[in-house]
């Protein structure tokens, strides 16, 4: 599994450093690109549910280059919500074999292919789970405690931990 984060560490930044705006901007866009349902996709978008955070929210991230480095720039808002318990709601993407989980990612897109990340690092949130829960193709709504990573080793921008599945 740690060559699986290695190579997706390597990837996401990949992704982060060809999404860059102009220096002048110093950003991701947000609602374009990687990370955002594509229309022909087909398996449905995520339904817009109150109950949990929405990713045009978590994807409102800003970048900035660090040493060779791609760092998030959170805005204030995103900060409060550290160490915070948090509803999240995406699709499995898994990091190890098998058909109980307990340690992926949860992406605001479906995988449409198991050799492709789906978006950059501002769309995907690791989670660690309590007990394990079964891999499914269908939307997942996960409840933990959020944390906002400043400088993660494998260049994500979220984690949930002692998460449970919420209906």
């Amino acid at each position: 599994m740690r060559y699986l984060l290695l190579a997706l560490s390597l990837l996401v930044t990949t992704l982060a450093q060809a999404q860059l705006d102009p220096p002048i901007a110093g950003g991701i866009p947000s609602g374009s690109g990687a990370g955002v349902h594509s229309a022909q996709s087909p398996i449905p978008p995520l339904k817009e549910r109150a109950d949990v955070l929405p990713w045009s929210f978590l994807t409102n991230v800003k970048t900035r280059i660090e040493k060779n480095r791609v760092l998030p720039v959170f805005p204030p808002a995103i900060l409060a919500l550290d160490g915070k318990p948090q509803r999240v709601q995406g699709f499995m993407m898994p990091l190890e074999p098998g058909e109980k989980q307990t340690h992926f990612l949860l992406s605001s897109v479906p995988l449409s292919c198991s050799f492709c990340l789906p978006g950059g690092p501002e769309s995907m949130i690791e989670v660690k789970t309590k007990t394990p829960i079964k891999y499914g193709m269908e939307p997942l709504v996960v409840q933990g405690r959020l944390a906002v990573l400043h400088d993660d080793q494998y260049g994500l921008y979220y984690r949930i931990t002692d998460a449970v599945p919420v209906k």
